[in-house]
């Protein structure tokens, strides 16, 4: 049915909210309670090490009539990092990756939007980290619009994408004894996003 035609989830149907294309077109703001901003590199090459950022701001701007026209902006505090390890942490706010002091930020805004049939979606744009700008393709799949508790109408999406590091100048790496290195360069980025609708 397409990113805003969507009657069979469940949700929707149980918070009646109306799925029709007018009434989830406008603007909105994403939600960091209820959002994940992940990602996954190998470690060792033998084990992966998931992290995700906990500071973040972003918008969505969702056109019913027209997706190609639907936009997204981001911007991620990049010292909220996280992966369960606080030396680990330290170590990737360091100069050695993502020299914080010098680049707090990432950014992400939105260049191109398609949709690609059903619930599924792609959305390009150019990210920014260590002031250097390359375009990223995120695939997305439309998970449903709710009316929450507190009357704020939702919508929700998953998405996911895969980058090299070295794209952006993120290059540190250690030779292992056993051939490898001990991070890898591809990393896979994951999204879990909830946004409320603009008053």
């Amino acid at each position: 049915m397409g990113i805003f035609g969507r009657k069979n989830d469940e949700t929707t149907a149980a918070a009646g909210t109306s799925a029709d294309t007018a009434a989830l077109t406008g603007d909105y703001t994403i939600d960091p309670a209820h959002t994940t901003l992940g990602f996954v590199a190998r470690h060792a090459m033998v084990t992966n090490v998931k992290g995700s950022f906990q500071e973040f701001e972003g918008t969505l701007h969702l056109d019913g009539s027209d997706p190609s026209k639907s936009t997204a902006s981001l911007d991620i505090k990049m010292d909220s990092i996280t992966t369960g390890s606080p030396d680990r942490d330290g170590h990737l706010k360091s100069a050695d990756f993502f020299k914080i002091d010098e680049f707090p930020t990432m950014t992400f805004r939105s260049t191109e939007a398609e949709a690609l049939g059903g619930e599924d979606y792609r959305i390009t744009g150019d990210l920014t980290i260590l002031g250097v700008t390359k375009p990223v393709t995120i695939d997305l799949e439309f998970n449903g619009a709710a009316k929450d508790p507190f009357g704020n109408e939702r919508v929700g999406f998953e998405g996911k994408a895969e980058i090299k590091r070295s794209d952006w100048g993120v290059t540190w790496n250690a030779t292992l004894e056993t051939g490898g290195v001990l991070v890898s360069d591809k990393i896979k980025l994951n999204f879990d996003i909830s946004a409320i609708k603009n008053a």
